[in-house]
């Protein structure tokens, strides 16, 4: 990822949950898949990431990883887990990283967050960190909305940035956020920035796989859908349906 910011090539991330989205996503040939905590909200039927545990992303970064991805594989930590007990957080890495194949973990947080970040960088972990939205903390804000839009909030992600850089993170992801912010961002750090609607001034971009494909319920308004599966799909079915009603099939 570091040379991609050096040679200017915009970096392609996208979610995967499991060995068919990971299949389809090295087809493409992406750069990174995150298996996301994302996967409650999109797979699980769960109203928002909150209720993931660290059993739930093993499973499904295992999945991925049996796909056997060119891409980097990074894992997301799990609600509440970075903000506990670091041996007991070093244990769910090691975990993720020994048994599951993930090869990078991404964890939410502003500027507290970097000495844990710090770390585990020490202990051999990659670490992704993710400042902007944290969806992990969606009942604490009462919902989703863009940050950075006042002058102390921008301070206060822009300082977390430097403080992610200083820490040792291979990169940032950068979660609805002006793209004012996010170019001063890029600029001012030497890894590589990873945007979700954040605009296009970041090193690289990341949307999940469902929403671009059109499997989404609700999507983000920054997510273009670029084709309409859901529909197909609904479409095939009950082609196939009506065959089998009529002993076609």
């Amino acid at each position: 990822m570091a040379r991609a910011k050096t040679a200017g090539t915009p970096l392609v991330c996208i979610t995967a949950y499991d060995a068919v989205t990971a299949r389809l996503a090295t087809a493409a040939d992406v750069d990174v898949l995150l298996v996301g905590d994302s996967v409650g909200n999109v797979v699980l039927g769960f109203e928002n990431t909150v209720p993931v545990t660290v059993d739930m992303m093993c499973h499904h970064c295992a999945a991925v990883a049996r796909a056997k991805p060119d891409a980097l594989i990074a894992v997301d930590i799990p609600f509440g887990v970075a903000h506990g007990d670091f041996s007991e957080l070093l244990k769910i890495c090691m975990r993720l990283m020994q048994e599951c194949g993930a090869e990078a973990v991404k964890i939410e947080g502003g500027v507290a967050m970097a000495p844990t970040i710090e770390r585990l960088v020490a202990a051999g972990v990659p670490v992704w960190a993710h400042i902007g939205l944290q969806a992990q903390r969606v009942m604490a804000e009462g919902g989703y909305r863009k940050y950075g839009k006042s002058e102390l909030e921008a301070k206060s992600i822009f300082d977390a940035a430097k403080a992610h850089e200083k820490a040792g993170s291979f990169a940032l992801l950068l979660e609805m956020i002006p793209e004012d912010l996010a170019k001063s961002i890029t600029e001012a750090v030497s890894i590589p920035t990873v945007g979700i609607g954040a605009g296009t001034a970041t090193d690289g971009q990341i949307l999940v796989m469902h929403d671009i494909l059109g499997l989404s319920p609700q999507k983000p308004s920054f997510a273009k859908i670029y084709d309409n599966l859901g529909s197909r799909a609904t479409a095939a079915i009950a082609a196939w349906r009506d065959d089998v009603r009529l002993r076609k099939s």
